[in-house]
């Protein structure tokens, strides 16, 4: 299966959850490709004494999971694209929703 994750908040619980289920398909050898939207770019900077969204999202990385991140949405909040947040466009977003099995919004 192709599991298409829009990730459209910045609650690091949500975020977290949103990329345990990422890695967990991914050890299932599904693809999946997860886009930063909105307050969704703000993820690699959560940080709570319970939850750790930068470390599973490093680890979705690193198993080879694709994340992508809206550019304006960046722009707008003044923040650089880099390895946990890589710059990326509305025609990246359409790929997805129309190439993905699945689609689930978690914001």
């Amino acid at each position: 299966m192709h599991l298409g994750i829009v990730l459209e908040t910045n609650d690091a619980e949500r975020v977290w959850n949103a990329f345990r289920l990422a890695n967990t398909a991914l050890d299932d050898d599904h693809a999946v490709e997860v886009f930063l939207l909105g307050d969704g770019v703000d993820a690699p900077d959560l940080e709570t004494e319970k939850f750790n969204p930068p470390g599973v999202m490093r680890k979705y990385v690193q198993n080879g999971g694709e994340l992508f991140a809206c550019g304006t949405c960046l722009d707008s909040r003044d923040l650089e694209a880099d390895d946990l947040r890589p710059r990326s466009s509305m025609d990246d977003y359409l790929r997805i929703v129309e190439e993905a099995d699945e689609v689930l919004t978690i914001g």
